[in-house]
């Protein structure tokens, strides 16, 4: 990704949007620490401290998140849902995720709770996002069957851990940034980064091992004009 100064700055922001664009682009895509992305950006003769680097993510990562959800396309309604335990000072948390048949995260929710208030709290927020599924693949968590008959009574619930193995798979990067920041700070921490962190490699990580060389380069150039065309759209 080049940094080309094309674009007016942001109103308050020393820095223009482009290089913030590419610090934002550069934590979440290669699954660097803000002190990384600090070193990635002197390296091109731009100084900033990782503090500001931080806030940047923060602020912008919800943009770009919005930007895709924006732009993606319906998803399929066979939908993979699963929980899975992280820790936060100390205190276990549960995150609620939700994939599609294709791989595509639908949503993330934390909670403090692994019960059938927070499944339906999950599943009710899928709803209103997207419609009733056709399909909907669980564990075999009992706290799902409740939600699910009353939210889509014509959904087909599949509860069956060993048909679940995708959405077990796209726990993984969730788990590599979280020893990468050494835990998640808070609940509201882990609520703001992990969607953002989700949508960002939705349109970055397409399936390689599905593509041939040239079909992949394609997507990523896509990926970039996409990424050139959100950063056109910040806002301070």
């Amino acid at each position: 990704m080049n940094l080309p100064i094309d674009l007016p700055p942001l109103k308050g922001f020393r820095y223009p949007r482009e290089i913030i664009a590419f610090a934002v682009w550069a934590y979440h895509r290669l699954a660097l620490s803000t002190a990384d992305v600090e070193d990635l950006l002197a390296a091109r003769g731009v100084i900033v401290s990782r503090e500001a680097i931080r806030l940047w993510v923060n602020r912008f990562g919800s943009h770009f998140a919005d930007c895709i959800r924006r732009e993606r396309p319906r998803p399929n309604d066979k939908w993979h849902m699963d929980e899975v335990v992280i820790t936060i000072r100390g205190k276990k948390h549960w995150l609620w995720r939700a994939i599609d048949a294709d791989g595509d995260v639908l949503d993330i929710l934390v909670q403090t709770r692994r019960n059938a208030k927070a499944a339906k709290r999950f599943f009710q927020r899928l709803v209103s996002q997207f419609g009733e599924p056709r399909v909907v693949i669980t564990d075999k968590l009992r706290s799902y069957i409740k939600p699910v008959k009353t939210q889509a009574p014509n959904a087909d619930h599949r509860a069956h851990k060993g048909l679940n193995n995708a959405i077990e798979v796209s726990h993984r990067p969730t788990r590599k940034r979280e020893k990468i920041m050494g835990r998640f700070k808070s609940h509201r921490q882990a609520q703001r980064f992990l969607p953002a962190h989700d949508q960002i490699n939705l349109i970055f990580r397409p399936r390689r091992y599905q593509l041939t060389a040239t079909s992949y380069r394609h997507a990523r150039n896509d990926a970039f004009s996409l990424w050139a065309h959100y950063t056109a759209e910040m806002t301070a």
